[in-house]
């Protein structure tokens, strides 16, 4: 008898059979399995951070305005010597930095028109001249856009004390202020009249005036006179 009669050849088949069905279950099992483990891994990815742009430029910021104040051995730096003996605390360094804010705060209140801003800033003759002015640009239906961008410099020109007249001391300063500053003036079509929007530099002297040791309401120093220099 020969020994191929004796093998089960139906077990045999049977056998490929199943290992040829498990390979290929096993093959499109992992071909599967990969595709899922994939999705997982796409779903569960971090989305990129977004990164700060870097390519916007600073701000800069304008520096403080340069002070120009005369030494005490002039004849003006002697009189501001006067003012410190008559009004206790005044200094030229101090006045000058208060003549900073009134100049920001008086360009601005006239170019809004807001009369009592001016009204508590100025003497009452250039109060008037100013309200004169902004009713000229109200009965012409004008606009006047101004903006100071920086104020440059504030130099002490000239200085005097008045000698006492019924127990009353005052005093004057005339400073010279360099600013730069945005300044247009259109007429009612919003057509621009004067001036431009770019940047211009303007030379201005204002006069300061006060009665030392008189409590007054608004500023201590009032403006009392201003012309282009």
């Amino acid at each position: 008898m020969s020994v191929l009669s004796h093998i089960p050849y139906d077990i045999v088949i049977f056998a490929i059979i199943s290992i040829l069905l498990a390979l290929r279950l096993r093959s499109v099992l992992g071909r599967r399995m990969g595709v899922q483990e994939m999705a997982a891994v796409r779903h569960v990815a971090s989305p990129r951070a977004v990164q700060p742009r870097t390519d916007v430029a600073p701000k800069v910021e304008e520096p403080g305005a340069a002070l120009d104040i005369p030494a005490p051995a002039t004849r003006v730096g002697g009189i501001l010597g006067r003012m410190a003996l008559v009004e206790p605390g005044f200094s030229p360094e101090k006045f000058l930095r208060g003549v900073e804010t009134s100049f920001r705060n008086v360009v601005t209140a006239f170019a809004m028109g807001d009369r009592e801003k001016l009204r508590a800033a100025l003497t009452p003759d250039a109060y008037a001249g100013f309200a004169a002015a902004i009713d000229a640009r109200e009965a012409a239906g004008e606009v006047q856009r101004t903006e100071i961008v920086a104020i440059q410099s504030l130099a002490i020109q000239d200085a005097d004390v008045a000698e006492p007249a019924q127990g009353v001391t005052r005093g004057a300063i005339d400073v010279l202020i360099v600013s730069r500053q945005i300044s247009l003036l259109n007429d009612r079509d919003s057509q621009p009249l004067v001036g431009t929007e770019s940047v211009t530099e303007f030379s201005d002297l204002w006069r300061f005036e006060r009665v030392f040791g008189a409590q007054t309401g608004g500023a201590s120093w009032r403006l009392a006179a201003a012309r282009a220099a």
